[in-house]
């Protein structure tokens, strides 16, 4: 039993900064990669940032030098930074985490119920 509980999305102007949180409850041993996702209507979901237990991050060239993710482990939660904000970043982010539910080889993932984010002036 695990569940993932987004936070802070909203409307913004373009130019604007909002940040995202996710956090993972229930029978949680621990995490190792945590993801976030978005999707605008009509369109694929795509990987915008990826983040390890060590610390290395991956972002999608459209979001490089403007977001930025980040862990808690003691919070089990994962954040998303979103500074200068255009219309192209509108969607429902998702946040998506690899979950040890026991001391075992492998992890399941898991997703976040969405969260929209709406740029527009």
């Amino acid at each position: 039993q695990v569940q993932l509980v987004e936070s802070g999305g909203g409307l913004v102007q373009p130019g604007g900064s909002l940040r995202l949180s996710c956090a993972a409850s229930g029978s949680v041993f621990s995490i190792n990669a945590m993801e976030w996702y978005r999707q605008a209507p009509g369109k694929q979901r795509e990987l915008v940032a990826a983040i390890t237990i060590g610390g290395s991050t991956n972002y999608a060239d459209s979001v490089k030098g403007r977001f930025t993710i980040s862990r808690d482990n003691a919070k089990r939660t994962v954040y998303l930074q979103m500074n200068s904000l255009k219309p192209e970043d509108t969607a429902v982010y998702y946040c998506k985490m690899a979950v040890f539910t026991r001391p075992t080889v492998r992890s399941n993932d898991y997703w976040g119920q969405g969260t929209q984010v709406t740029v527009s002036s």
